[in-house]
């Protein structure tokens, strides 16, 4: 269904039960996979690929131009994966030619009102996004990350999987997975053992990622000197492991 007072490119192109309503713009190039709502005055700019079954409220803003000064109208695009919504005022901008070209949104995301995802942004699945949030460019999330109300990240960030990250936070350097991050102190908190729980890892894994922040956090080591000390339960912990890879990784320094 496409609401009278909806303006569609002849260049988009729009999957089946789709619903357009009143006051929405979908420019050229855009790809509206099956099952999308764009609930009104959604705009909705290309190159942008969509997946299927994704929910746009009232004055989102999907696919615009980045905020990038150094962009000067290079073609790039947005992916976006399916099953997302997009709450009221929510704006996802599109790549740059500094990075890949891409900004990417997995599948099954939550954007609250007016979170902000930059471009050449690349977020995972079962994201959590609340109100306000801003993600500067080039941040990578990786899934199952929440971030609380008011809280925000600098370019090029990192967060890994099943972080949590409180509201009104300003994280500045990377955030490993599993690990909270305070919104007051902006420092690490623990790690996310309930969500940890409610995503199904056994009290066996949360322990040995336990221990393994102690390492990081409590011991007085050295980021190096975690790396060493943790590889013996990387063996037996794919958890640890991909904690381990993600401290590696952490060319800018870990938040501590």
């Amino acid at each position: 269904m496409i609401h009278s007072t909806a303006v569609i490119s002849e260049k988009a192109t729009i999957g089946k039960d789709v619903k357009i309503g009143p006051y929405c713009y979908v420019g050229d190039e855009v790809e509206l996979g099956d099952g999308c709502v764009l609930e009104s005055h959604v705009v909705i700019k290309g190159p942008s690929r969509i997946g299927k079954n994704n929910r746009f409220f009232q004055f989102c803003s999907i696919g615009e131009d980045c905020q990038d000064k150094k962009y000067a109208g290079e073609r790039t695009e947005l992916v976006i994966g399916d099953d997302n919504i997009f709450r009221e005022s929510a704006s996802v901008h599109r790549g740059t030619s500094q990075d890949q070209g891409i900004t990417r949104v997995g599948s099954r995301n939550l954007l609250m009102i007016n979170a902000h995802v930059a471009h050449d942004c690349v977020l995972g699945d079962d994201i959590v996004l609340a109100n306000n949030v801003s993600l500067a460019g080039h941040v990578h999330l990786g899934n199952y990350v929440i971030f609380g109300g008011g809280a925000a990240i600098q370019q090029f960030g990192k967060v890994g999987d099943h972080a949590f990250v409180g509201a009104g936070a300003i994280v500045v350097k990377d955030v490993p997975p599993y690990v909270m991050v305070s919104g007051q102190k902006h420092v690490a908190a623990g790690i996310n053992s309930e969500g940890l729980r409610r995503r199904g890892f056994s009290k066996e894994a949360i322990m040995a990622i336990k221990r393994a922040y102690r390492v990081i956090y409590r011991e007085g080591n050295t980021v190096e000197e975690a790396i060493a000390s943790l590889q013996d339960a990387t063996r037996s912990h794919a958890e640890v492991a991909a904690l381990v890879t993600f401290l590696k990784a952490a060319d800018r320094g870990i938040i501590r």
